[in-house]
Parts: C-alpha cells; structure tokens; sequence
C-alpha cells in the first residue's frame, strides 16, 4: 500500500477547481446575446415550475490594495469616486436583462456581493448599488442573501446597512492570522480586528459567519496554521472554507513581488499543513461537507450535505439546488445549466456595453449532452462524493473507459468502486478534484500544452 507522502506526489497535478463543467479553458461553443436569453429563460421557467429562484451575483471589482495571494479579477484604486458610474452600469445591465427576458421581477432564491472587495463602497453606496435591484426580486422565503468583507475596510456601519437591506450571511477574508505571512502576501489584518467585527455582525443580528482561510502560503507553517486555527476556534464563525494557496504567477504576474517559489511549503509540507488544519477543525466541532469547507453540526450546509441536498457552483456550496444563477458586473459568470456567459474583463469595455443597451458577454458555452451528463457526474461527487452511471439518463460513451481511469484511485484504496458506482471515502477526499477528472471527457481529449491550472494538492 501506497504511504501518503508517496501518493501526494503521485497526484499532485495541475487539475481543475471544478466549479463549472466543462471548464472556462475548454469552453468553445460561444451563444450569442439572443441564444443566452432564451437558454436563461428557459431555465427561469424552469426554476419557477420547482418552486426555486434565481441566483444573482453581483461582482464589485474594487480593491483599496493589493493582496498579493490573490487571482481573482480585480481593480486596484483608492479613488472611490470610481464606485458611482460602476453602479450606474451595473444597474444598466440589470435593466437589460429584464427587458431581454420580458419581466420586470424575477423569483430569486440567493443573492451574493463578491470581489474585489464589495465593502469598498460605502454604507450609502451600498445602498444605492441594491436600492434599484431589489424592487425586481421576488424574494423567496428560504432564499440567503450574503456578502464579502474585508476585515481592513470593513466598518459596523457596513454590516448594519447590509443587514437593514436584507443581508444575513457574511464571509471575511482571514487566510492567515500570522504577522510574517500577512506581510509578504501584503494582507495584513488583526486578529482584534476581526474578532470586533465579528462580534459585531452577531451584535447586529447575522446568523452566518463564514471564515475564509488559505493554507500553502508563502512562509506559512505548522504554527502558522496552529495559532490561526487556535484563533477561529475561539471564534467559532459558522462555517470555514480552508483552501489551498492556488499558485498562478500567469495570472497578474506583477502582483507577486514579495515572494518567490522558494518560499512557498509544497508537496508534503504543504499538505502537511492541511492536515493540522483539518484535525484542528474536526476537533472544534466542525464537519466537512465538501471541497475544503467546512460546517458547524446545526449549520444549514451541514444539514444539507447529511440529507444529499448540498448544490454548488460558481459561489460555492449551497443547501438547496439553484439555478439559474445571473451575474452581473465586470468578469461576472452566469450559468443557465446548459448554457454559461462571462462578462468582459474589462471596465471600460463593460461599461461602454450596458451604456449601449447590450450585455457586456465576452465568451461562453453551450453543453452538449455529453456535457450536461458528466457536469452532473463531477457534481455529485463535488457536494455527495459519489455518483453512478447505471440509469440510460446518467450515461453517456464517454463513460465506458471510465472504470479503467478510476481503477488506480481504487488500488490506492482512495475510492470504493462497484457496477458503475464510485464513492468516495475520507481517505481520498484530498484527492477528489484529481478523481473528478477522469470524468473530464474534455480534458482528456485536450490536454493543456502550457500550465492553465493549480496543482491539485
């Protein structure tokens, strides 16, 4: 048998996230503005006859400074009078999409503010930013309406005009509680800082807290991880999202300065960290309920996950399948299951677009049927770490080899593997995106002839 440290070098690949199928790299079959409305259409009668909403994401781009772990799209300014004419757009597309789709208010089910930093704006902007979007959602009862913060800029002020203006989930930025990393990834924030906050937004009356922490950073170690964890624990935020530094010096190259390869744990030492980590958190109490996130036993993910409802996508887990989701803003992805969109890159761009009453749609794909089958496959496996292929509506030719690419994760005892049915148990769940992609039909037909993805582990 295989020892860990032998099969953390062995699967430690550059592989997918898997938060869509097929993946952004490998989209091809770009719809235009008339074909993404009638998919999203479709699937917004869809969603109405089952009684569940849409989701809408809302991407704000701005950020008062460079952290330097991070590749998400992003705008760095300190020039917040940069934040009205955003607005404006943003409303603008909004507006584009209810005349496209022939409704003046949509059922949705989920809302979420991601970045960027979203408390960028101000408490007032905040409120303007919603003020025009709220009137077209027929908000549903169990619908979640959440938001990011940046403990740095993020004031008391923020959460209760987020709270007033129906917001009761919250995510702060943490990744590490220690001075040396916070310093070469140029995020530094205070434990006082964030407890304060965190105190706060209970005070105020949030029923979710999420922590977002990274552990393969740039100096980070097993005290690192020790002392950040020992800090959550007394916290006890609702949920955590314990994820893996993603190292991608293609993207936004000029923002890694502080650091070089050299100083980031890899391989055993990385996963090392993990690992304390994870132990850490079961011992506090908490679940794991999927990809690198982790629940409190009453929390809704948790409850979720135990009865097979837990649902993901471009935002993360959810309790409840959700679709459509609609993102609006500048790199914003929406999913209309069969069909995916991304608006620009581009701020200019974006907002010349909406100005001229066209969506901002720079690429996207349709699935095929092949496609829509495997999505669910890497689905079931992402939020139930199982699926199976035995009904006709479940299979697809693709499937047929697939048993023979699963057969070494079942000789490393990482998967249990039985008449075209795999689970996944908790030995090889730090493996499950490298076991997702033996049902990636594209990847294997199309391997990247340059690094477009993290390593794995």
């Amino acid at each position: 048998m295989s020892s860990m440290t032998d099969l953390l070098k062995k699967y430690n690949v550059q592989g997918p996230r898997y938060t869509s199928y097929p993946t952004v790299p490998y989209w091809e079959d770009h719809p235009d503005q008339q074909q993404w409305i009638e998919y999203l259409s479709k699937e917004l009668n869809k969603s109405q006859t089952t009684g569940h909403g849409a989701a809408i994401y809302i991407h704000i781009p701005f950020c008062e400074q460079l952290c330097t772990f991070c590749a998400c799209n992003k705008i760095i300014t300190k020039k917040h009078e940069r934040s009205n004419p955003y607005i404006k757009a943003v409303h603008q597309e909004w507006q584009i999409y209810l005349k496209e789709l022939g409704r003046d208010r949509i059922p949705v089910s989920e809302v979420h503010l991601g970045g960027g930093t979203p408390t960028f704006l101000t408490p007032d902007e905040l409120k303007q930013l919603m003020g025009e979007l709220l009137p077209h959602f027929d908000i549903l009862a169990e619908a979640e309406m959440s938001f990011e913060a940046d403990p740095r800029v993020t004031t008391p002020d923020h959460l209760q005009a987020l709270y007033d203006l129906g917001f009761r989930r919250m995510s702060y930025g943490i990744q590490d509680f220690d001075p040396v990393v916070q310093d070469v990834i140029n995020r530094v924030q205070s434990v006082a800082q964030v407890t304060t906050l965190t105190q706060a937004a209970r005070e105020i009356g949030y029923t979710s807290v999420n922590y977002d922490l990274v552990y393969g950073l740039p100096l980070q170690t097993l005290k690192s991880i020790e002392d950040t964890i020992a800090h959550v624990r007394d916290l006890k935020p609702d949920r955590i999202a314990f994820y893996a530094y993603a190292h991608v010096p293609w993207v936004g190259k000029t923002g890694q300065r502080k650091f070089t390869e050299a100083d980031l744990p890899d391989g055993d030492a990385k996963r090392a960290l993990y690992e304390l980590g994870r132990e850490m958190l079961f011992d506090a109490g908490y679940r794991e309920i999927g990809l690198d996130h982790f629940a409190l036993p009453e929390d809704d993910l948790t409850k979720a996950a135990s009865e097979g409802r837990l649902f993901r996508n471009f935002m993360g887990y959810m309790a409840h399948h959700v679709s459509p989701l609609i993102g609006l803003g500048v790199s914003s992805i929406s999913d209309a299951w069969r069909c995916y969109v991304q608006n620009t890159k581009d701020l200019n761009e974006y907002q010349e677009n909406v100005a001229q009453g066209i969506l901002p749609i720079i690429k996207g794909h349709v699935l095929t049927k092949e496609d829509e089958i495997l999505r669910r496959h890497i689905l079931n496996l992402m939020t139930q770490f199982q699926t199976d292929w035995n009904s006709e509506s479940e299979f697809t030719d693709y499937l047929i080899d697939v048993p023979d690419k699963l057969q070494e994760f079942a000789n490393d005892n990482l998967i249990q593997m039985n008449d075209n049915k795999i689970m996944v148990p908790d030995s090889g769940r730090p493996f499950l995106r490298n076991i997702c992609m033996a049902f990636d039909a594209r990847l294997e037909r199309r391997s990247p002839q340059q690094q477009i993805f993290s390593k794995t582990i």
